[in-house]
């Protein structure tokens, strides 16, 4: 029975993406219908890439998602190891506040880190998105990594302080190697989050640095919306994800439980 209903919700999530990707292959008339049998045509993939340069949107992505991934995890994997090997009276407190900022939502500090990032110049820049969106991650960054590390025996990092191991040498020889699958769905999960947003991206950037979020967001016109051209758009978008995440899964779903059996 719980096979059933699992294949039941996998089946719904998997609809939207579905209806997406036989959409992208319909002409523009076909896309308001419900047909499920067409002739599939590549006019809305030409007409796509025809307007827009898809790579340097794509480029944008990939510069943004790695930036992110690898700020986050340098941030991310002290401050974890700080509080799971030597934490305080308010450690908890300190990550549950950390946690709480993500409840806030963005349009309230939109203005402020609008005005800012223009007077600074990180305006429709990379490196300005990038920061952004390490800002907005971090929190689940540290919660992660922490909890992976809480699982780690303190006698181990012990041992190697006898040997003489500095604290760097603790996190980068001892603590990383043991917590790497913990580490790599984490950096999974923050790729997908950075390459996945929206609203930064998009009232952020215009141009030079706009990612795939914005190249799919550039299909809603006043005159309407184009759904075959919209969804050829968004399948182009999203495919590179997808396949990332299917080729890690196991990668993913390891780390996530990581710790969980002893």
């Amino acid at each position: 029975m719980l096979g059933i209903v699992a294949w039941i919700v996998a089946l719904l999530l998997f609809f939207p993406i579905f209806w997406m990707a036989i959409t992208a292959f319909k002409s523009e008339g076909q896309a308001y219908s419900t047909l499920l049998f067409f002739t599939p045509t590549l006019e809305s993939f030409g007409e796509v890439f025809a307007r827009s340069n898809y790579f340097a949107f794509a480029w944008n992505s990939i510069l943004i998602s790695i930036g992110v991934t690898v700020l986050c995890l340098i941030i991310a994997v002290p401050a974890a190891y700080a509080m799971a090997f030597f934490p305080t009276k308010k450690t908890q407190q300190i990550l549950l506040w950390m946690l709480s900022t993500k409840m806030m939502p963005s349009v309230g500090v939109l203005i402020p880190i609008y005005v800012l990032w223009k007077n600074v110049g990180l305006l429709d820049t990379v490196s300005g998105l990038v920061i952004v969106y390490t800002l907005m991650n971090l929190p689940i960054a540290v919660w992660m990594a922490y909890t992976y590390f809480c699982e780690i025996p303190r006698d181990i990092l012990e041992a190697g302080r006898i040997d003489g191991a500095l604290t760097w040498q603790e996190i980068v020889f001892l603590l990383v190697p043991m917590a790497l699958p913990g580490i790599a769905s984490t950096a999974l999960l923050l790729v997908i989050m950075a390459w996945n947003e929206a609203f930064w991206s998009i009232n952020l950037s215009s141009s030079h640095a706009a990612p795939l979020t914005v190249f799919i967001a550039s299909y809603s016109s006043p005159e309407g919306l184009f759904w075959a051209k919209l969804s050829a758009a968004s399948l182009l978008a999203v495919a590179p994800i997808l396949i990332v995440g299917w080729v890690s899964q196991k990668q993913l779903v390891r780390g996530l439980t990581f710790g969980a059996v002893k």
